[in-house]
């Protein structure tokens, strides 16, 4: 498989970890869009949120709860942004559902 994410997944490409369990790898971006710019994916591999199913249920719930817990841990406790892009035109660059968990500054709306 050609996925970067996979690949780190594998250890077959270095990232610098934050968490990683069995169902959760969660990473800092290597380029970041703020101070605290982390990655948080599946291990399994699911292109978006679009192929998703009633059986990916309880891994879609984990990756909401890792992404809240992480931040907790790095101090954003005065808020944080998550999000999931679907598809190119919802700016998705990897083919690999992810979450990304921004902080650190003051956030603005619209986002896009």
């Amino acid at each position: 498989m050609d996925c970067i994410f996979c690949k780190i997944v594998a250890g077959t490409i270095p990232a610098k970890k934050v968490r990683e369990d069995e169902l959760i790898l969660a990473f800092h971006d290597i380029e970041p869009k703020a101070p605290k710019h982390i990655l948080v994916i599946p291990k399994k591999h699911l292109v978006s949120l679009a192929d998703a199913t009633a059986a990916d249920e309880a891994l879609l719930g984990r990756l909401l709860l890792t992404a809240g817990e992480i931040a907790r841990e790095e101090g954003l406790g005065k808020g944080y942004r998550i999000v999931i892009s679907t598809g190119p035109e919802g700016g998705q660059t990897v083919d690999h559902l992810h979450v990304h968990l921004l902080g650190g500054r003051q956030m603005h709306w619209p986002p896009g």
